[in-house]
């Protein structure tokens, strides 16, 4: 009975002993202020909802909607820094660094090329096939009537029988207003009476532009 109680004190003892070591080790360890700001590859606007954590401690943060961030770490500690669309940066703690750490880190883009990706009506390729195969081509009176259509002879013509647009409608009657206007307080002119008019029409029948021509 003695004896097992002798066992059982220097087991406690032993026990003690490793806790005040664990204790004075812990109570060594130096708390570091980590600040910063996480911005992206422009190096110019900061990246918002950025995880920054220290796995083995279980504690982190997130960036504000200006990348920056702060929190307490010890040092050594293992830092992880990730973000969606970005690839994933790790660093450790040094210890000599003083009590306060300013970061500026600058996250890459992380472009995933996903595999093409083709997308067809058809579920399966026999169903496809078939659909070709029933296609109906057009046949040879309609492709003629086509062609009839886009001749360029033809849309000349029906480009120059073409009636007067609204536009050219509405630039004729502003010309008949406009000419009404400058000749409102003036007689109305006869071209009859115009000599130079009666001179031009005696010069054309001499040199024989009425005749009929073959």
């Amino acid at each position: 009975m003695i004896l097992n109680k002798k066992y059982f004190l220097i087991f406690v003892v032993l026990i003690s002993l490793f806790s005040i070591s664990d204790l004075h080790s812990q109570g060594r360890q130096k708390i570091i202020q980590l600040s910063g700001v996480v911005v992206g590859q422009d190096s110019i606007s900061g990246v918002g909802g950025v995880h920054i954590y220290v796995p083995k401690a279980g504690r982190g943060t997130t960036s504000n909607p200006y990348g920056y961030f702060a929190m307490p770490v010890l040092a050594n500690d293992s830092i992880i820094v990730s973000a969606i669309g970005y690839q994933k940066q790790n660093f450790i703690m040094p210890g000599d660094k003083g009590e306060s750490v300013t970061l500026f880190i600058e996250l890459k883009p992380d472009t995933t090329i996903l595999p093409e990706l083709e997308i067809f009506p058809y579920p399966t390729e026999e169903l496809f096939k078939k659909a070709v195969l029933a296609i109906e081509l057009p046949n040879r009176q309609d492709l003629d009537n086509m062609e009839k259509s886009l001749d360029k002879d033809l849309l000349r013509r029906m480009y120059n029988n073409e009636p007067m647009s609204a536009n050219m409608n509405y630039k004729y009657f502003m010309d008949q207003q406009m000419m009404a206007t400058s000749t409102k307080y003036q007689l109305p002119s006869n071209p009859l009476l115009n000599p130079f008019a009666w001179v031009k029409f005696i010069k054309a029948i001499k040199n024989g532009d009425f005749k009929k021509k073959d």
